[in-house]
C-alpha cells in the first residue's frame, strides 16, 4: 500500500448513525488478501435513490445496471467490491452482476431492482462473483449502524486513508443526518461523477426531488475536482434517504424546506471530493484555482481544469518554482475568452501579473514561499465577463508514477 498522504486527515471522522441505514465491509478474497474488498449497505423498506454516473463510452456493467435500476427510484441494498472493476468484461460482466443482483435481492429480502452495484479496480478482468456473492449473508448478519469506517475501508484502491464526512439540517423543525463515503485517489476527472461515492439521510425526500439536488450538489463538488484528467470507467454517486425522519412533507427540489437540506448536502460532498483530491496518487500539495471575469460560469471552469490539468502547472508546484508562466500557458490553451492585456494573476494571494504583464516591482519571495507550503491558491481572473468558477486538484510528483507503474503487480 502507497503511504499515507501528507495532506490525509488526522482521523476518520465521527459519522452518527443514520436511520434506516446499516451497512460494513469485509474481505471476500477479489484480488486483496489483507484488506477489506466488500461493501454492504442495508436500507429500509420505501428508501429512495437518485444517481449520477460516468459519461465514459465503455463504462462498466455495474454502471449500466444501476442505470437501468434508478428508473425504479427504489433502493434496499448497495453491493460494492474493490479490486476488480467489471469494466470491459463483456457478456461475462453483465451476468457477474445479475448473479450478484440476485443474491444480494434473496438475502436482503427485495426486488432485484432494488439492488444496486458498484466495482472498483483493475479494468478487462473478469470479475470472480463467486466469491462476492458467497460473503453476502454472512457480511449481512454482521451489518451495523456505525459501521461508517468499515464501509470506507471496503470501497478504496490505491487510496491512502478513507475518506468520510457528515452534516445536519433541519426540515420543518426536524434535525436530519446526512453522511457520506467515497473512494477516488486516482484516474479522478470530472465527467459526471469522478469514482465511487455513496451518500446516505433519514430524511424523507421522493427520489425525483433527490435526483435534481444531487445533480446540482455534484456539479459544485465531485465536477470540481481533478487529479489526472483521467475519468474511469466505473463512476457512480449514489444519494439515498430512508424516510425514517418524522418532518413535514417536502413537495418538490424546489420546497423552501429544503435550503438546508441543499445546504448541507453539497457539504458532505465538496468536503467527500477535497478528500478525494488531498488523497491523489503521489499527492504532496492541494491546489486551489479560482478563475473570475471570464465569459460564463461554464467558461471559467473550463479555464480552470485547464490549469488544474497541465502537467506543466502541477509539476512546478510539485518542484515549489513560482513560475507563473506556466499558468499563462493553461489559460491561453484552454480555447475560451480571455483578454492578454487585461490578464491578472495572484499565487498565495500576491498578485505577479496584472494587465497581461508582470506587476511593477514584482518580489517572488512571498510567492516562493507559499509554494512551500501544504495548500497553494491561485487565482485568475482574465478580464472579459462576470462568470466564475473554482475548481481544485493536485501537484503532480514522481509517486503518481511510482503507484500506476507497479498498479497491477
Amino acid at each position: 500500500m502507497p503511504k499515507l498522504s501528507p495532506l490525509a486527515p488526522t482521523e476518520f471522522p465521527a459519522l452518527p448513525p443514520v436511520p434506516g441505514t446499516v451497512l460494513g465491509g469485509d474481505n471476500c478474497g477479489i484480488r486483496y488478501k489483507h484488506k477489506k474488498d466488500l461493501f454492504l449497505a442495508e436500507l429500509a423498506p420505501g428508501s429512495t435513490i437518485a444517481g449520477v454516473f460516468t459519461r465514459s463510452k465503455t463504462a462498466s456493467a455495474p454502471v449500466e445496471w444501476c442505470r437501468k435500476a434508478l428508473r425504479g427510484g427504489k433502493v434496499r441494498a448497495i453491493v460494492v467490491n474493490s479490486g476488480n472493476s467489471n469494466a470491459f468484461t463483456g457478456s461475462g460482466g453483465v451476468a457477474s452482476v445479475k448473479r450478484t443482483v440476485d443474491k444480494a435481492a434473496a438475502v436482503v429480502g427485495c426486488k432485484p431492482r432494488e439492488v444496486f452495484i458498484a466495482s472498483t479496480g483493475v479494468i478487462g478482468e473478469p470479475l470472480p462473483d463467486e466469491k462476492v456473492t458467497a460473503a453476502l449473508a454472512g457480511l449481512r448478519a454482521r451489518l451495523d449502524a456505525d459501521a461508517w469506517r468499515a464501509g470506507a475501508e471496503a470501497i478504496m484502491t490505491t487510496d491512502t486513508f478513507a475518506k468520510g464526512a457528515t452534516a445536519t439540517a433541519r426540515i420543518g423543525g426536524t434535525t436530519v443526518t446526512i453522511n457520506g463515503i467515497a473512494k477516488g485517489s486516482g484516474m479522478i476527472a470530472p465527467d459526471m461523477a469522478t469514482m465511487l461515492a455513496f451518500v446516505f439521510t433519514d430524511a424523507k425526500i421522493p427520489a425525483a426531488a433527490l435526483q435534481t439536488m444531487l445533480v446540482k450538489a455534484n456539479d459544485r463538488s465531485f465536477n470540481a475536482v481533478t487529479v489526472d484528467g483521467d475519468t474511469s470507467t466505473s463512476d457512480t454517486v449514489l444519494l439515498c434517504a430512508t424516510g425514517q425522519a418524522k418532518h413535514p412533507k417536502v413537495s418538490g427540489a424546489g420546497d423552501a424546506k429544503l435550503r438546508g437540506f441543499k445546504t448541507a448536502l453539497e457539504a458532505v460532498m465538496r468536503d467527500l471530493a477535497l478528500q478525494v483530491v488531498r488523497d491523489g496518487e503521489g499527492a504532496e500539495k492541494l491546489i486551489t484555482i479560482t478563475v473570475t471575469g471570464a465569459a460564463s460560469a461554464k467558461a471559467a471552469r473550463r479555464i480552470g481544469f485547464s490549469i488544474a490539468n497541465s502537467p506543466l502547472v502541477k509539476t512546478a508546484i510539485a518542484g515549489e518554482d513560482a513560475n507563473w508562466g506556466r499558468i499563462v500557458m493553461a489559460v491561453g490553451k484552454a480555447g475560451e475568452k480571455a483578454d492578454r492585456d487585461k490578464l491578472a494573476i495572484a499565487i498565495g494571494g500576491v498578485r505577479v501579473a496584472a494587465k497581461g504583464v508582470r506587476v511593477p516591482g514584482y518580489d517572488e519571495a512571498p510567492v516562493a514561499a507559499h509554494m512551500k507550503g501544504r495548500e497553494i491558491a491561485i487565482d485568475v481572473d482574465v478580464g472579459v465577463g462576470r462568470g466564475q468558477a473554482t475548481v481544485w486538484t493536485c501537484d503532480l510528483t514522481h509517486g503518481y508514477i511510482d503507484i500506476n507503474a507497479d498498479y497491477r503487480t
